[in-house]
């Protein structure tokens, strides 16, 4: 992921993430039961979307610590 993906990610509010969290892990469900039957061989774009996912997981953890200790 690229800098600027990241920051992009970032100024995202938290309903926004939450949404493309859910489209990325079904893409991830997807890409992995391909990738079990043999029709596809995407193990660079599983790792990728596995970190996406990570961090935008993180971005919304920061911010829920954030708010509760406000």
């Amino acid at each position: 992921m690229k800098k600027n993906q990241l920051q992009e990610n970032k100024t995202k509010n938290s309903a926004e993430l939450t949404k493309e969290l859910g489209v990325l892990r079904a893409k991830l469900s997807g890409m992995k039961f391909d990738l079990a039957a043999g029709k596809s061989n995407a193990v660079k774009e599983i790792r990728a979307t596995k970190k996406l996912i990570a961090q935008m997981l993180t971005i919304l953890h920061e911010r829920s610590v954030k708010e509760s200790s406000q």
